[in-house]
């Protein structure tokens, strides 16, 4: 699952490869958002951690789960 996130006063987004479902993403970004977390964490598919302040997302978006297809597509 590829994910996207925007972040307020910054010209680069943030992007990068999860195992974690849509729905979890979703859940998880909507219940620190209710919850008033001061951040939210994830892991990539390689073991790297990255936590944004949730008060400075412009948005997150969530890719496809789609497997990539290699080769020549005829």
């Amino acid at each position: 699952m590829e994910i996207r996130i925007g972040i307020t006063n910054s010209g680069r987004e943030l992007s990068f490869e999860t195992s974690q479902s849509a729905d979890e993403v979703k859940a998880a970004v909507a219940a620190a958002l209710d919850e008033g977390a001061s951040h939210l964490s994830f892991t990539d598919i390689k073991g790297n951690s990255y936590f944004v302040p949730s008060a400075n997302l412009a948005f997150v978006e969530i890719g496809t789960s789609e497997a990539r297809r290699v080769g020549f597509v005829g």
